[in-house]
């Protein structure tokens, strides 16, 4: 059985705070489920501080970190940071955390980028910590990156067991982990490269994300049915010529045509098209919960009025 549809707005090329705010505002006034803001070393907003603003400013929309690097904090100190959300914002976390990967976070830092396998090993060990602070008064953890000493995990997020924790990847390994963890997944397109170039582009073609949809099956087994599939837009071009846009854009993403026309990360057409490309994508491959950006929240409110919560 199909989950209902669920939009998300992302403001995370935003720079300035308050334009956060005023985004979660008009995103709650015009029907989206949540307001996201990403995580990386540029000009945009800190995401758990601009959250903690937006929340502030609203009653119901939730807040979701769209994701979280987990190279960049400590998960203890982390799992404190996302409590204290979820309880000043009345239970409306949705707390999103990934492996890291664009380069120039980590080289403009001096972070080291080590392997995918090695950061996601650290990634896979930072979700238990937290996942444990959220549910222990007082533990230990020693793992091969993560060392936990007689904490005390507090506060308490108000959501139980826990705030609905996102897992976002490209690739078999890391979706694959999402399957197992994850409440929602993310489905990106693949960033090995550690930037967004063709070769990302063509990760989104139709087939290689039915591989992607096979690794979170692979990962969840039984559970699969449980989770939330979710895909980020990158691109929203209305136009009352589709066909003409999509083929002009398609090399773009070293993709055909008819390629670039199914790919769950591109929106093209009239507010009908895009509404069927979306259900379609659902019947596909399940996915229910579709983010884009800032700069498409009144363009695609048409289609969050028509769509969200069917």
């Amino acid at each position: 059985m199909h989950k209902p549809f669920r939009f998300g707005v992302s403001g995370g090329a935003l720079t300035d705070p308050h334009d956060v705010v005023a985004l979660a505002v008009r995103a709650e006034a015009l029907g989206y489920d949540s307001v996201a803001i990403s995580d990386h070393l540029d000009d945009g907003c800190a995401p758990l501080v601009a959250l903690t603003a937006a929340a502030a400013a609203t009653d119901r929309i939730r807040l979701a970190t769209l994701v979280l690097a987990n190279d960049f904090r400590n998960p203890a100190v982390l799992a404190k940071e996302l409590a204290t959300l979820d309880v000043f914002s009345g239970g409306r976390l949705e707390w999103g955390i990934g492996a890291g990967w664009k380069v120039t976070d980590y080289e403009k830092t001096g972070i080291a980028l080590d392997r995918p396998g090695l950061r996601i090993e650290r990634l896979t060990e930072a979700i238990e910590i937290v996942n444990r602070c959220f549910a222990d008064d007082e533990f230990s953890y020693t793992g091969a990156h993560y060392r936990i000493d007689g904490l005390d995990g507090r506060p308490k997020p108000v959501q139980q067991p826990r705030p609905p924790l996102m897992i976002a990847g490209g690739g078999p390994r890391v979706l694959g982990l999402a399957g197992r963890e994850a409440d929602i997944v993310g489905i990106n397109l693949s960033l090995a490269a550690g930037t967004m170039d063709a070769a990302a582009g063509a990760s989104g073609a139709p087939t290689r994300t039915d591989a992607k949809i096979d690794a979170i099956r692979h990962g969840a087994g039984e559970r699969f049915a449980e989770l939330e599939l979710q895909t980020r837009i990158h691109m929203v071009l209305p136009t009352d010529d589709r066909r003409a846009l999509i083929e002009s854009m398609a090399p773009g993403f070293d993709l055909t045509p008819d390629e670039a026309a199914e790919m769950p990360h591109v929106l093209v057409g009239t507010v009908d098209e895009m509404c069927a490309d979306i259900e379609r994508w659902r019947d596909r491959w399940g996915i229910s919960y579709v983010t884009w950006s800032a700069d498409a929240i009144d363009t695609m409110a048409p289609v969050v009025e028509r769509l969200a919560g069917r």
